[in-house]
C-alpha cells in the first residue's frame, strides 16, 4: 500500500487535505486517516490532480502519429506525459485506408508493447469524411463521403481500439456511418463539418454525443433566403448532453470565448484537447502535416499563408494556465481535462475516488509539473533547479 500526502488533493470541486491511498493501480482510500502503509510520497504543499487525459494529439518531438513507428510512438507520448498528461488518445489525420490502418497497427502495438511510460487508451482518427469547406489543414486529396467498405474494414481490425472518430454529418447518408460506428462503441463526433441543425439532429439521433475542436472548422449559423439555420456550433449548446472539445491555447480559442464556453457548457461537457502537432517540443518553426506545409509563430501552428491555424503546440498543462487565465476556476479547468474526457471515453480514470486508476499529476505554483504518476508508479520527475 502506498500513499500520497498533500493539502491540495482536487477532489472534485474542492481541495481536500488528507491522503491518497493506493494500491495495485487502483485508489483505494481518499482520507485524513492514517492507515497501514508500506510508502509515503510527500506532497505537501503541492497540488495532487487526477492525471490528465488527452482525446485529440498528433503528436509531439517530431513524431507524427499518423506515419510513424510503434517504437517512435513512446517518445511522443513521454513528451505530453512529462506535461501530465497520462493517457492519450493518438490522433490520425485524413488519409487514405492503407496509411489508416498502418498508423492504427503501429499504434494498437505501442499500447501493448510497454514502451511508453504513459497510458496509451486507444486511437482517434480524423477524418476522412470531411467538408471541403472546412478542411482547415487537412489534405483535400483524401476527403471523401463514408465509404461502407472501409471504414467496416478498418474497425473489423480495429474494434475497441479505436474510440473515437470525427467526421462531418452532412457527408453521411442517412446517418449509416454515425449508427456503424456507435453500435460498434466508437464515439462520433462532429468535426470538420459544413452541417445544419437537420444534418445534426439526424447524427444526434444516430448517436452523436461530440462535437471536434469547437468554434474550429465547425459551421455556424448561416442563411438561406433570409431563413436563419443553426450550424454545429450552435447545436453543440442546444443539446446538453453533447461534450465539446476545446483547444483552449488562447490562440485557437480567445480567453473572453474559453470563458463563455465554459459558461454555456459547463466543465462537464468541456474536453480540453491540445490538437497538438508533431513539431511541439522540437526546434522546428515549420513542417508539413500530411503534405500540407505550415509554420509556427505566436505559439500556434499556421498554414503558409496565415489563412488558418493548422494545429497546436501545446500541452495540457498549458491548456490548464490558459483556462485559469481566462477566468475559469482552477477546478473546472482540471474536470474538462480529466474527469469530462474519462466519461465520454467510459474509462475508470479521471477522478481522486475510490475504484479509480491510480494516475495523478503533482503540480506546483503556477502550474509547473513536478511529478507524474501512472498505475502508482512514478514515471517522471521535474529536474529541480539549483
Amino acid at each position: 500500500m502506498k500513499r500520497i500526502r498533500s493539502k491540495r488533493i482536487l477532489t472534485g470541486n474542492d481541495f481536500f487535505d488528507g491522503y491518497v491511498y493506493h494500491e495495485a493501480g487502483k485508489i483505494k482510500a481518499v482520507t485524513q486517516a492514517e492507515l497501514p502503509h508500506d510508502e509515503t510520497l510527500d506532497c505537501t504543499d503541492c497540488m495532487v490532480s487526477a492525471g490528465f487525459i488527452d482525446t485529440h494529439v498528433h503528436g509531439g518531438c517530431g513524431v507524427d502519429f499518423t506515419f510513424c513507428s510503434a517504437d517512435d510512438v513512446a517518445q511522443a507520448a513521454d513528451f505530453h506525459l512529462s506535461h501530465g498528461t497520462t493517457s492519450i488518445l493518438p490522433t490520425t489525420l485524413a488519409s487514405d485506408r492503407v496509411h489508416t490502418e498502418e498508423a492504427l497497427r503501429a499504434l494498437q502495438t505501442a499500447s501493448t508493447g510497454g514502451k511508453t511510460k504513459a497510458n496509451i487508451i486507444g486511437a482517434h482518427i480524423e477524418g476522412p469524411y470531411f467538408a471541403r469547406t472546412q478542411a482547415g489543414a487537412q489534405n483535400p486529396r483524401y476527403l471523401t463521403d463514408p465509404v461502407a467498405k472501409d471504414y467496416q474494414c478498418i474497425l473489423s481490425q480495429f474494434g475497441g481500439f479505436v474510440k473515437k472518430w470525427s467526421y462531418a454529418p452532412e457527408r453521411d447518408n442517412n446517418a449509416a456511418f454515425c449508427r456503424f460506428i456507435t453500435e460498434c462503441g466508437v464515439v462520433a463526433s462532429a468535426g470538420h463539418t459544413a452541417a445544419t441543425y437537420k444534418d445534426f439532429c439526424a447524427a444526434y439521433e444516430a448517436g452523436l454525443r461530440s462535437v471536434t475542436h469547437l468554434y474550429s472548422c465547425t459551421s455556424t449559423i448561416t442563411r438561406e433566403n433570409g431563413f436563419r439555420k443553426l450550424g454545429v456550433t450552435e447545436c453543440a449548446y442546444l443539446y446538453d448532453d453533447v461534450y465539446a472539445e476545446l483547444i483552449a491555447d488562447g490562440r485557437h480559442i480567445p480567453p473572453e470565448l474559453i470563458r463563455l464556453v465554459f459558461r454555456q457548457k459547463g466543465a462537464e461537457h468541456i474536453v480540453l484537447v491540445t490538437d497538438c502537432l508533431s513539431i511541439a517540443g522540437s526546434d522546428n518553426s515549420s513542417g508539413q502535416l500530411n503534405g500540407i506545409p505550415f509554420i509556427v509563430e505566436d505559439h500556434v501552428a499556421k498554414l503558409t499563408d496565415r489563412s488558418a491555424f493548422a494545429g497546436s503546440v501545446a500541452t495540457m498543462d498549458f491548456l490548464i494556465k490558459e483556462c485559469v487565465a481566462a477566468g475559469v476556476s482552477l477546478p473546472e479547468a482540471v474536470r474538462a481535462a480529466t474527469a469530462t474526457p474519462a466519461a465520454l471515453l467510459g474509462v475508470s480514470k479521471g477522478k481522486i475516488a475510490v475504484g479509480y486508476d491510480a494516475d495523478f499529476v503533482v503540480l506546483d505554483d503556477p502550474f509547473a509539473v513536478k511529478k507524474v504518476i501512472v498505475s502508482g508508479e512514478t514515471v517522471y520527475q521535474a529536474i529541480e533547479s539549483k
